[in-house]
């Protein structure tokens, strides 16, 4: 398969754990080889169990009743056989838990992927909002 077909199959496997934040969709995605992180607007999340607890279920599903994520004009760059960094605009289409009310963000975000011996898989996140 092409290298940067799987590496997008990746990205809306991402996007679909943010949607349900459910284990079962975010575990599978991230590597096992390294530290993995997330750096979020203000926060840097390290090691995957910290990125699932403390940014998905403890910041994302404790604000958001719903949650999309879409991402456009996503670029794939492979820098080596087994390291490559994805860039794409994104927008979240939420409702907050506390008020019902939409809400939304803009943004730009960079993934990091590795090659591993099961296939790519994310080692790092870091995503702006703009303005």
């Amino acid at each position: 398969m092409d290298p940067k077909q799987e590496i997008l199959r990746c990205v809306e496997q991402y996007k679909k754990a943010v949607h349900t934040q459910e284990a079962a969709d975010f575990y599978p995605i991230w590597a096992k080889s390294c530290e993995t992180s997330l750096i979020s607007i203000s926060t840097c999340f390290t090691g995957t169990d910290s990125i699932y607890e403390d940014f998905l279920i403890g910041g994302i599903r404790k604000a958001y009743a719903k949650i999309e994520l879409v991402a456009k004009e996503t670029n794939v760059r492979l820098l080596s056989d087994s390291c490559a960094i994805v860039i794409f605009s994104y927008y979240t289409d939420c409702i907050r838990r506390e008020t019902g009310e939409p809400y939304g963000i803009e943004g730009l975000e960079t993934q990091v992927y590795i090659k591993e011996e099961d296939g790519w898989k994310l080692a790092h996140v870091q995503y702006a909002k703009n303005g």
